[in-house]
């Protein structure tokens, strides 16, 4: 024997400590991919002790809006990894998505997706794709805040907070330095989200001068997904905001060769989550056909996760020969590549035979390489200056002439506060707009402080605000919302608007 080959041996009879899993089986081939995938962890050694708990459409049915019972939820502080199959959340009646329910409540703030391609035994233009994504997962437009404004309008806000994009970016470039990955690009969109965006890039410039050994990129998202789409291999480690990551990882998922072979993990301070990404296809339920591909790779990562990653290595090699066996469940299997098409069972059956191989052609799986613990440290917050310097007014008016609003608006006078401008869905519309802008029954009607030499944006109080919304009020404007304006340390903290 090789010392190599001792010092593997030496790491497979590394002695550990069993580690509590809450284990969902869901639904549709949830239970079917899980049960195939617990068998290969069993065999493979894997120190854990599932927990199986009830979460999914049964719960939801059973007249729990939330998917998940107390004694669910117990379980899961109890344990901190939850091992998750696809679940089904019922149509209609207002079902929340248990899967924001759980990254949220019990904030799982970074979602990552590896994404390597497997040619020529899953079909990809891209054989040298290699990629992580890792999304942010608690905020952005899926904070879910939504409301009906106007007959015409309805809005969604999009939530962007230093502390969240902190943690992800030190995550993104923590885990580059842990599993030995060379670049970190940052997709997003400040070139018109500058507030939003634009601090989601600043804490990315912030962050990345402290890791000069990792390479560093931002790219707008519009294009960067084309690239990514186009040249995969030109592409390492990826981060991104939560809506842009959602997006982009079943994008990567799918030029890799297939959207259900891709595992997930859901990191939190205190708490993980493992799952595939895919759903749970209640159309092939039962039929002993689906790939339980997915929830392997989701295994393997919860295996690094926990401790215990020359298991993980063990299983995914494992699964990887048996791709190059030609071993392959109906999703993959092609007439000239595929030796066999093989049910759930029969697959995993081959999983299991093939535990302590190599691939040849595919690379080898070895999670021990990675060097470190992930940690992200505690956000301090840091006092800022902050000043009330006017208000935006958002009014339900059906007129369709900005002038008559306008001019209305204008001969208000509230204390320091005097009309700056009007939009319609962010557009300068009042004074001195364009006949051509079309406007809708949402105007924004921005209100300044000015100061005796006439200089706008200059400090009010708050009941300068309420003294003019009771003007307003009084002469029957609807008003439906209404924003103030800050500067932070005397810089605006809000956008112009456009023609502003």
């Amino acid at each position: 024997m090789s010392t190599l080959e001792a010092n593997k041996q030496i790491k497979s009879n590394k002695l550990y400590k069993p580690v509590k899993i809450a284990v969902a089986k869901g639904d549709g081939i949830g239970p079917e991919i899980m049960n195939a995938t617990l068998r290969i962890l069993s065999a493979a050694g894997a120190h854990i002790e599932p927990e199986f708990i009830e979460l999914g459409e049964k719960v939801y049915l059973s007249g729990n809006t939330s998917g998940i019972d107390d004694a669910s939820w117990e379980a899961v502080n109890n344990n901190k990894v939850i091992f998750k199959a696809p679940i089904t959340t019922p149509q209609g009646k207002g079902y929340k998505s248990l899967n924001v329910t759980l990254r949220k409540s019990l904030g799982l703030f970074a979602n990552i997706r590896p994404v390597q391609a497997l040619t020529p035994y899953v079909p990809s233009h891209f054989p040298a794709m290699d990629v992580v994504v890792i999304r942010e997962n608690e905020e952005d437009l899926y904070a879910g805040i939504e409301h009906r404004q106007t007959q015409d309008v309805y809005q969604c806000l999009k939530l962007i907070t230093r502390p969240g994009c902190e943690r992800i970016v030190r995550y993104a470039f923590e885990y580059a330095k842990a599993y030995g990955r060379k670049k970190v690009t940052c997709m997003l969109k400040d070139n018109i989200m500058k507030i939003t965006d634009g601090l989601f890039h600043k804490v990315f410039d912030e962050i990345a001068v402290e890791y000069p050994e990792i390479q560093n990129e931002t790219q707008i998202i519009d294009i960067g997904s084309a690239r990514l789409a186009n040249q995969p291999e030109n592409y390492d480690v990826i981060v991104t905001a939560n809506l842009y990551g959602d997006i982009i990882s079943d994008i990567a998922a799918e030029i890799g060769g297939s959207v259900g072979m891709c595992g997930s993990a859901n990191i939190g301070k205190n708490v993980a989550m493992f799952e595939a990404i895919h759903g749970s296809a209640p159309d092939i339920a039962g039929k002993n056909i689906a790939n339980p591909s997915g929830l392997i790779n989701a295994a393997v990562s919860m295996l690094a996760h926990i401790g215990q990653p020359e298991i993980g290595d063990k299983v995914k090699n494992a699964w990887l020969v048996t791709l190059e066996q030609g071993y392959h469940t109906a999703d993959i299997y092609r007439e000239g590549v595929s030796k066999e098409r093989l049910g759930t069972k029969e697959f995993a059956d081959h999983v299991i035979t093939n535990l302590d191989k190599t691939p040849t052609h595919l690379s080898t799986s070895d999670l021990s390489k990675g060097s470190g613990t992930i940690k992200v440290p505690d956000y301090i917050r840091k006092e800022e200056k902050k000043e009330l310097v006017g208000v935006d007014v958002f009014i339900d008016w059906k007129g369709k002439n900005p002038n008559k609003i306008g001019n209305e608006l204008a001969d208000i006078k509230a204390y320091k506060l005097e009309l700056k401008m009007i939009t319609n869905r962010g557009v300068k519309v009042f004074p001195n707009g364009l006949k051509e802008t079309y406007c809708t029954d949402h105007w924004r009607c921005r209100f300044v402080g000015v100061d005796h030499e006439n200089s706008a944006y200059a400090p009010i109080e708050f009941d300068h605000v309420l003294a003019l919304l009771s003007k307003l009020s009084a002469i029957d404007f609807d008003i439906i919302k209404t924003e103030n304006l800050y500067n932070f340390n005397n810089q605006r903290g809000f956008s112009l608007g456009q023609g502003e």
